[in-house]
C-alpha cells in the first residue's frame, strides 16, 4: 500500500527510508508503519522491511481490541515495548512508537528487535526522535510550526530525525563528517566537531569543523596511549562530557598542552561502535563553558552509535573505491604519446557521482613508418567486472596493433575475446588507423559513434556511415572505412556516455558536439604556428570545453561512463620520403646503397649511412633469395629514420639461432641488433618489412668503430 492509499502524506521513497533507518537504530530483524484509521477503530499497513508476504499478511489489519504492541501505543499515545516472537521470524519483542499528527496520533512505528529486552535509553530516544521526524514528514506537518512548542528538545528531535534519514544516503566518510556538521552542531548550538579514527594504535584525523588547521595539525596522528580522554572513552566504550577547559585540565592534567591552545570550552566525546568495536571517536564541543542535560547527553549518546554504523559503512567503501580508483588508473593510459604524427589529450568520467569505475577506454599507440592507432571504447555497464573486462580489451588491442593489424581483422579478433567474456558481455569500439605519409585514416566501427573529424580552415564533418554491431554481438566481416586528413586536422573520438542523456539521443548528441566545436575553433587554423607545448595545452582546454558544454551536470545528468579523445595530426611532408623500385636480382642490393648513400647525404645524415647501408642490404637479399618481386625501398625521416624494404611474398620473417657451423642464418639478428625497432606489416598484395633508427643517437662511423667500404659485399642472411 502506498502512503497516499494509507492516507499518509509522504512519499514511498521517505516511507521506506524510515522503515530502513527504524531497524538500523535498534539494530532489529523488522519494522512497519501502520495508518491509523479512526473511523475503523484499526490499524491499517503501510509499509513493512524484513517482513515475508505471510508475515506482513499477519500485520496487515490490526483492530483496537487487539494486543499488540502497536495498538498499545497509539491508544496510549506513547512508547511501547512488549516481548516475545508471534510471528516465528526469531524476533525478540516488539517496540511501537506513535506517529504524531496533528489531531493526534496518525499511525504508529513498529521494529521488531532482536535483542532480549527494552531497547536501553539512548536506542529508545533515537527510535523517538525518527518518529517525531517521520511523523511531521508523513503527516504533512509544516517545519515551521515543529520548533514552537514549549519544549525546547522536540526540534532536536526532529533535527536528529532528518539526521538519520541523511546519514543513509551518505556514501563516503566525508559525507557522514558533513551530514554531522549540518545537522547536530545547530540543535545542539555547538560549533565544532572533530572525528578521529583508531589506526594502529593512533588517532587519525578523519574530518572536522570549526577548527583552524595549525590545532587540528596537534591532533593528527597522536598515539591513542598517550591521549587520556579518548582512550577512556574508547576503552570503556561510554560518553564523557566536559563543561569547560578548567574542568577538562583538572580531569587530563596530561592533556593541557591540548586543551589550552584549543578555541573550544564544552567537550562531548562521544565513541563510535560499529561492529562490536570502537572504531574512534566524535567529539562535538562547544565555544563557551556549558552544562549538558539529561536529554542532551542521551540524544548524543544515540547520536555517536547511529554515526558509527554509518561510518563504518562509508569507510568500507572508500577503502572499496580506492581500490577501484587505483585498478581504473593502472588500466588506463597514465600519460598519451607525443608522436611524431599526432599528439593528444582525453578525458575519462565514471558514471554516478563520478566515483566509480567502469568499461570505458581510450588509447594512442605508435605504429610503424609514424602511424598511429587510436582506439575508444566501452564495455558496456560499469563496475570494478567492467573495468577489469575493459583492461583485457586494451591490452589485447594494444598486442594485436602491435602486429600491424588492418582495423576489420583487429576486430575479428578482437570479436572473438569479447565472445569468450561470457553471453552477457559487449563492448562497443572505434579503431583508427592514421598514416601520415598517404594523409589517410582507415577506421573500423563496432557498435561505435563515427569520429568527428576537424579540418585546419575550420571545416567540421563527420562520416555518415553505418557502424557494425558492438563486439561479442557482431558477425564476421567487418567493414573497414576510410577518410582523407589533411595536415593539421583534428580527430574527435568519443564514447556514447558523452552523448546521449536524458535529454538528448546520440545523433542529437553528435549534432551538439560539432557545433560545439565549430564555436571553439572558431574557423581558423589553431595549429601551424603553435609549438608542441601550445598544441597539447590547447586540446586539454578543448577537451574541458566540449566536457562542459555537454554534461554540465556529469554527476547528477548520466548514468553512464563518458569517454573524449582528441587527436591532433600532422602529415609528413613530401621532402621528408623517398622511395625507389629496385630490380628483382642480385643488383638490388647495390642500389639500394647507393640510393640510401644519396638520400641520407642530401637529408644531413651522414652518421646513419654506414648502419642504413648494412640494414637495408641484409632486407633486400632476403627478398632476392628467399622471396620475391617486385621490390621497393622507402626512406621516411622524422624523430627516426625509416627503412622499408616492400616485396610480393606473403613469407614470414623471424629470427633463427644459428649454429657455428651455420654459413647462414644470423641475418636477422643482425637487423635487430642495429635497429631500435623493427617488424613485418603484410598488405593485400605483399608485406614490408621495416627498421627504426634513433636520428638524435647517431653515431659517426669513427665512433661506431665500424671499418670496411660502403661499397663492400654483404652476404645475404636468410628468413629462417
Amino acid at each position: 500500500m502506498t502512503p497516499e492509499k494509507a492516507g499518509l502524506v509522504g512519499d514511498g521513497e521517505t516511507l521506506a527510508l524510515v522503515l530502513r533507518q527504524a531497524v538500523t537504530c535498534l539494530s532489529g530483524v523488522g519494522a512497519m508503519v501502520h495508518y491509523h484509521d479512526r473511523a475503523a477503530g484499526r490499524l491499517r499497513l503501510a509499509g513493512a522491511s524484513g517482513l515475508s508476504q505471510a508475515g506482513k499478511a499477519a500485520w496487515v489489519d490490526l483492530p483496537y481490541e487487539l494486543d499488540v504492541a502497536p495498538v498499545h501505543a497509539v491508544r496510549r499515545g506513547t512508547f511501547v515495548w512488549a516481548g516475545g516472537d508471534s510471528l516465528g521470524i526469531g524476533a525478540a519483542g516488539t517496540v511501537a512508537v506513535p506517529l504524531v499528527g496533528a489531531d493526534g496520533p496518525m499511525g504508529v512505528l513498529s521494529v521488531l528487535t532482536a535483542k532480549p529486552g527494552e531497547p536501553d535509553e539512548a536506542q529508545r530516544s533515537l527510535l523517538c526522535a525518527l518518529a517525531e521526524w517521520a511523523g511531521a514528514r508523513l503527516g504533512g506537518r509544516p517545519e515551521a510550526s515543529l520548533g514552537s512548542g514549549p519544549v525546547a528538545g522536540f526540534q532536536r528531535s526532529i533535527r536528529m530525525g532528518e539526521l538519520t534519514a541523511a546519514l543513509a544516503e551518505a556514501v563516503t566518510s566525508r559525507d557522514v563528517v558533513q551530514v554531522v556538521a549540518e545537522l547536530v552542531l545547530p540543535p545542539f548550538g555547538a560549533d565544532g566537531l572533530v572525528f578521529q579514527i583508531l589506526e594502529g594504535g593512533r588517532l587519525k584525523l578523519l574530518g572536522s569543523a570549526g577548527y583552524p588547521q595549525e590545532y587540528l595539525s596537534l591532533l593528527d596522528r597522536v598515539p591513542l596511549a598517550t591521549h587520556t580522554p579518548i582512550r577512556d572513552v574508547l576503552q570503556t566504550r561510554a560518553p564523557r562530557f566536559s563543561g569547560s577547559k578548567a574542568e577538562s585540565i583538572r580531569r587530563y592534567p596530561t592533556m593541557r598542552y591540548l586543551i589550552e591552545p584549543s578555541p573550544k570550552e564544552a567537550l562531548a566525546f562521544l565513541p563510535m561502535i560499529a561492529s562490536g568495536r570502537a572504531i574512534g571517536l566524535c567529539v562535538v564541543s562547544f565555544s563557551e563553558p556549558r552544562s549538558f542535560s539529561d536529554e542532551e547527553r542521551a540524544l548524543l549518546t544515540a547520536l555517536s552509535g547511529l554515526v558509527g554504523q554509518s561510518l563504518e559503512r562509508a569507510r568500507l567503501y572508500d577503502v572499496e573505491h580506492a581500490r577501484a580508483q587505483e585498478l581504473q588508473r593502472g588500466l588506463l593510459p597514465r600519460t598519451l604519446p607525443r608522436l611524431p604524427a599526432a599528439c593528444a589529450a582525453a578525458r575519462y568520467l565514471p558514471a554516478g557521482r563520478g566515483e566509480e569505475v567502469g568499461g570505458d577506454w581510450y588509447d594512442l599507440i605508435a605504429l610503424s613508418a609514424d602511424r598511429v592507432a587510436m582506439v575508444i571504447g566501452d564495455v558496456m555497464g560499469h563496475g570494478i567486472t567492467e573495468a577489469a573486462a575493459m583492461g583485457r580489451l586494451r591490452t589485447a588491442v594494444r598486442t594485436l596493433a602491435d602486429l600491424d593489424m588492418a582495423p576489420d581483422e583487429l576486430f575479428s579478433r578482437l570479436n572473438d575475446l569479447v565472445s569468450d567474456f561470457g553471453e552477457d558481455f559487449f563492448a562497443t569500439c572505434l579503431y583508427a588507423v592514421f598514416d601520415p605519409v598517404a594523409r589517410t585514416c582507415s577506421y573500423a566501427l563496432a557498435g561505435h559513434p563515427p569520429p568527428v573529424v576537424v579540418h585546419p580552415e575550420g571545416a567540421i564533418h563527420s562520416p555518415d556511415v553505418t557502424p557494425d554491431p558492438p563486439l561479442g554481438a557482431a558477425k564476421l566481416p567487418f567493414k573497414t572505412h576510410q577518410l582523407s586528413l589533411p595536415d593539421q586536422s583534428l580527430l574527435v573520438l568519443c564514447t556514447d556516455g558523452l552523448l546521449e542523456s536524458a535529454t538528448r539521443d546520440a545523433d542529437q548528441g553528435l549534432a551538439q558536439l560539432r557545433q560545439i566545436l565549430s564555436q571553439a575553433v572558431g574557423g581558423t587554423a589553431c595549429f601551424e604556428a603553435a609549438d608542441e607545448e601550445q598544441t597539447i595545452q590547447y586540446l586539454e582546454d578543448l577537451c574541458d570545453e566540449v566536457v562542459s558544454a555537454l554534461l554540465p551536470d556529469h554527476g547528477e545528468m548520466t548514468d553512464d561512463d563518458a569517454g573524449l579523445l582528441i587527436v591532433h595530426t600532422r602529415c609528413t611532408a613530401a621532402s621528408d620520403v623517398a622511395s625507389r623500385s629496385l630490380p628483382d636480382d642480385p643488383r638490388a642490393a647495390g642500389q639500394a646503397r647507393e640510393y640510401i648513400r644519396e638520400r641520407l647525404g642530401a637529408w644531413g645524415l651522414g652518421d646513419l649511412v654506414i648502419t642504413t647501408e648494412l640494414l637495408a642490404s641484409e632486407l633486400v637479399g632476403n627478398v632476392v633469395r628467399h622471396a620475391k618481386g617486385p621490390i621497393r625501398l622507402r626512406l621516411l625521416r622524422s624523430r627516426s629514420l625509416t627503412c622499408e624494404v616492400y616485396d610480393g611474398s606473403l613469407t614470414t620473417p623471424r629470427i633463427r639461432h644459428a649454429t657455428y657451423t651455420d654459413e647462414g642464418g644470423r641475418g636477422l639478428q643482425l637487423v635487430a641488433a642495429l635497429s631500435q625497432r623493427w617488424g613485418a606489416r603484410y598488405l593485400n598484395d605483399g608485406k614490408c618489412i621495416w627498421t627504426e633508427q634513433d636520428i638524435s643517437l647517431a653515431q659517426t662511423p669513427e665512433e661506431s668503430g665500424h671499418c670496411g667500404g660502403r661499397d663492400s659485399q654483404l652476404v645475404p642472411g636468410a628468413w629462417s
